[in-house]
């Protein structure tokens, strides 16, 4: 890492480049049209269900199917689109969403309606394998963290505004109406993208570096581990925080606890975003122990029944998540070097696990032991993310402000 230049009569410090703030800002809404698409059934479930003829439990499957779709498509749609033009690429994924939130919008049935989810997860899978490293190859090595951070800012305002404000509108209108919100906004996004994103350099190699050395490099598997069990108790509890909620006199008042969750996270990207450069590891811990406190203060509300711990929760909770993808993105990023676009893949397939896994074994434990078994759940999930970064101190997420800037050097 080299040191600040001192400013001289006849040696002025060079300015920093800019960022280039449209660009950025474009991936971040694909990023908000991506979370969007992925978490708004958890806001309009009572409803969906009703209208689709089925369960809470069976329409919380939608999140399931979208993450199956990620799931199935994250590395093999990496490996195979290696050596095309990324800009067309993500204008295709941004595409994608628009058709399949119309059909989500139309369809008459449930099993219409899991194909178009599981279509829109395929151009997910594709398109967050492709973001991080995108936007960290447009910018200064010095600037990867920052740009991250902006680019995935658009994922925390969808859980802050979007999906809060999408359930309320949902109310009004209806959830059908809000999928087709949706539609419009990825087309008029499609053609933004085309205007203002610049096509990164240096992708030669690449698609050539097979999975299997990915895994081996130091510290990659770590930050897999962390991001499976992690983003699975995440779901377990927030795709049937409805369900969560009833029991707590709080079913009506699920879109102002997923705001208090939104409005925490926001909080939470925005320090992430200054701090992520030197303190990657302090923060990734803090991210799953603020997550288990937010789940022990549900588990107290339902031992207790009473209301107000849930909205202490969804504000803890915000804290713990807001900043978690940016994060792990960065850590697997500085393991892989320049796998960088594979190793992203796979961290979109364990985060889709964790989606869907945490979906199929919520809806489990709803049926048989009631929505008071979830938050439990989710803390020994979360003890285990914890034990594994904390293991991780030498690869994976290293203490200090190094080991970053010495993965850069290394892959300059």
């Amino acid at each position: 890492m080299s040191t600040p230049e001192l400013r001289t009569p006849d040696r002025p410090v060079a300015p920093a480049p800019r960022l280039p703030w449209p660009a950025l800002l474009a991936m971040s809404t694909g990023g908000f049209v991506t979370i969007m698409t992925e978490a708004l059934p958890a806001g309009v479930l009572p409803a969906m269900s009703a209208d689709l003829g089925v369960g809470q439990s069976a329409a919380g499957q939608s999140v399931t199917l979208y993450a199956v779709g990620s799931i199935a498509a994250a590395i093999p749609l990496t490996a195979v689109t290696g050596r095309l033009p990324r800009k067309r690429l993500l204008l295709v994924s941004v595409g994608g969403f628009a058709v399949a939130n119309a059909v989500t919008a139309v369809s008459p049935s449930y099993p219409l309606t899991m194909a178009a989810r599981f279509a829109a997860g395929l151009v997910a899978g594709l398109l967050w394998a492709l973001l991080a490293g995108y936007a960290r190859g447009i910018v200064a090595p010095e600037q990867r963290g920052r740009a991250m951070a902006v680019a995935m800012t658009g994922s925390t305002v969808a859980l802050s505004v979007g999906v809060p404000a999408g359930t309320l509108l949902a109310g009004l209108v209806g959830w059908r109406f809000t999928f087709g919100l949706m539609s419009v906004a990825a087309v008029a996004l499609t053609g933004w993208m085309l205007l203002v994103l610049p096509e990164p350099p240096g992708r030669s190699g690449q698609s050539r570096t097979p999975v299997r050395r990915v895994l081996r490099m130091p510290g990659v598997t770590a930050v897999l581990a962390v991001t499976a069990t992690f983003v699975l108790a995440h779901n377990v509890l927030y795709t049937y925080v409805a369900a969560l909620l009833a029991p707590l006199g709080l079913d009506g008042r699920t879109d102002t606890v997923l705001l208090v969750i939104g409005l925490s996270s926001l909080a939470s990207i925005l320090g992430t975003g200054a701090l992520i450069d030197r303190y990657l590891r302090p923060l990734t811990i803090a991210a799953s122990a603020l997550l288990a406190v937010a789940a022990l203060l549900l588990a107290a509300a339902l031992l207790g029944s009473a209301g107000w711990p849930a909205y202490a929760a969804a504000a803890v909770w915000g804290l713990g998540f807001g900043g978690a993808a940016t994060l792990l993105q960065t850590a697997v990023a500085d393991a892989a070097g320049p796998a960088g676009d594979l190793a992203q893949s796979l961290l979109v397939t364990c985060w889709n696990l964790g989606i869907a896994v945490g979906g199929l074994t919520g809806g489990l434990l709803l049926d048989h032991a009631g929505p008071s078994a979830l938050p439990w759940s989710a803390l020994v999930l979360l003890a285990a993310a914890l034990a594994t970064t904390l293991g991780a101190r030498r690869h994976g997420f290293p203490g200090g402000a190094t080991g970053a800037c010495e993965i850069d050097s290394r892959s300059s």
